[in-house]
């Protein structure tokens, strides 16, 4: 058959990123489609998740004797190599030996006779300045998948709805309350939103509907939702509750490099500015108090836009409807001169964490103490 250089958009796909979860869904979903239209049984799935280049090269010696091998019935092959780990910065893929041999199937590649046969790599990470990413890219398809993370504006309103496609695809209704806990219990992580999603299908049996009662009774909290009870305990001005909640992070903090006393100060003022904002709002007569989720958040729709600043962080729409619902009623518990003056204190501690030699606990008790106890008696380190 002649070779092609063209374009291949149903013969070579890469599926790639940082949410692992969607990848494989994605890739599993594209390798079933392939095998049920090309029909037959030489299918074939090869693990690429290497610890060493010399596996590397070996996974790559079976691809290529993979996709050399016609169909023993005829008809089409599809090939999967999965987990590929050698795409990206990994160990592996600074290997020279990997880096040449790559470079060797990507011509390889744009001669082959594709025919009735079709090759779908899934991968994490891949370097985009290399031949072998920028080859797939020409010849045939790239689908990225990009992780959620706890930094992005959006995440919340992403995992919702990737929560509400799973628990659909189960024939369950969650309601708008119970699935915006859902996603604040279970973080930016999409596998374990899927996880917690069939677990919740599970708990609730027969029935259709699941509410706020079924996601506190049965799914687990991660740790970026205990980060948000750090500030829940602040709006609930529950000073056992938060020395408590700041114990536990900061034992967190020990085995994480990731977080640091400055990430949890800076929690603690996106939450007390979050109560400023809906103390003004309030004050403008844009929101009420309202018990029901949906109600509140009909009540956000309303507010108008114009007259709010382009500022991100002086925007209260800018945050999620469903955190502001939750320190609606904790932003009562405070007047808006403490919450003003409790802002003030946490950039004082800011400045403290950064130029004092005192203990970082130490410091984030004391302002913690002072934000919650009485205003009129503030403790001095």
């Amino acid at each position: 058959m002649p070779s092609s250089a063209a374009k291949q958009p149903a013969s070579l796909v890469l599926v790639c990123g940082d949410d692992e979860f969607a990848v494989k869904q994605r890739a599993k979903q594209l390798f079933q489609q392939w095998s049920q239209e090309l029909g037959g049984m030489d299918h074939e799935m090869i693990d690429a998740g290497v610890s060493n280049s010399g596996e590397a090269l070996k996974v790559i010696a079976r691809l290529r004797e993979a996709l050399q091998t016609l169909p023993f019935f005829g008809g089409g092959k599809a090939v999967w190599l999965q987990n590929c780990n050698f795409l990206g910065d990994e160990r592996a893929a600074s290997a020279q030996a990997v880096t040449e041999t790559l470079g060797e199937l990507a011509q390889e590649l744009k001669d082959f006779s594709w025919g009735n046969v079709r090759l779908l790599i899934s991968a994490g990470k891949v370097d985009k300045r290399k031949v072998f990413y920028k080859t797939i890219d020409k010849l045939g398809e790239v689908e990225s998948f990009a992780g959620l993370s706890i930094d992005d504006k959006d995440w919340m309103q992403q995992a919702e709805t990737m929560a509400l496609q799973t628990l659909r695809g189960l024939k369950k209704e969650i309601s708008d309350e119970a699935l915006a806990e859902l996603v604040a219990n279970v973080g930016p992580s999409a596998r374990q939103l899927n996880s917690e999603a069939e677990k919740l299908a599970l708990y609730v049996g027969e029935r259709r509907d699941i509410e706020l009662d079924d996601v506190a009774a049965i799914c687990t909290r991660n740790k970026s939702a205990r980060a948000f009870a750090l500030g829940d305990a602040l709006g609930d001005r529950d000073l056992p509750k938060l020395l408590r909640r700041l114990d536990e992070e900061l034992w967190e903090m020990k085995f994480d490099s990731q977080k640091s006393e400055i990430g949890l100060l800076y929690g603690l003022i996106s939450k007390v500015r979050a109560m400023i904002l809906l103390k003004e709002m309030v004050r403008e007569g844009w929101i009420k108090p309202a018990q029901d989720y949906q109600r509140f958040k009909a009540q956000l729709e309303r507010v108008p836009v114009e007259k709010l600043p382009e500022d991100k962080r002086f925007n209260p729409l800018s945050i999620n409807p469903y955190i502001l619902f939750k320190a609606f009623p904790q932003s009562q518990r405070y007047s808006q001169p403490e919450l003003i003056r409790a802002m003030d204190l946490l950039l004082k501690c800011n400045q403290r964490l950064i130029s004092s030699s005192l203990d970082e606990a130490l410091i984030l008790q004391q302002t913690l103490i002072e934000i919650v106890g009485s205003a009129k008696q503030p403790l001095r380190a």
